[in-house]
């Protein structure tokens, strides 16, 4: 078991948690954990893979590989635009790579809808 001295919050790494019962709670996300349980992971990101099921990762060149219209905006990102340093994000909205596109600027893509370059 771990030391108090050593306990943070394993959602937010907050450093004032404090215990209840068999619980440790988290003044600042509300978080509870049961610390014998299963160790917290730190696994970030799932793995993500593109059309092809390649498995992407941080800092991966990826080719977009059909149009896309920006909602909101006018522009189109081309099919075969090449996105370079692609960064993988945890997005709920299915959008789990931020990137910056030349003549876009910073955006956010689906997967399913670029390769590795």
């Amino acid at each position: 078991m771990m030391m108090e001295a050593d306990m943070t919050c394993p959602q937010c790494g907050c450093e004032h948690v404090y215990p209840d019962g068999s619980l440790w709670n988290c003044p600042e996300c509300g978080y509870e954990w049961n610390p014998q349980d299963a160790a917290p992971t730190t696994e970030g990101v799932a793995e993500i893979r593109d059309a092809n099921g390649n498995v992407l990762a941080d800092g991966d060149s990826v080719t977009v590989i059909k149009d896309l219209k920006i909602k909101g905006a006018s522009s189109v990102i081309k099919g075969g635009t090449k996105v370079r340093g692609i960064r993988l994000v945890d997005a709920t909205d299915g959008h789990n790579i931020a990137c910056k596109i030349s003549g876009v600027g910073a955006i956010n893509l689906k997967s399913e809808f670029v390769k590795k370059a």
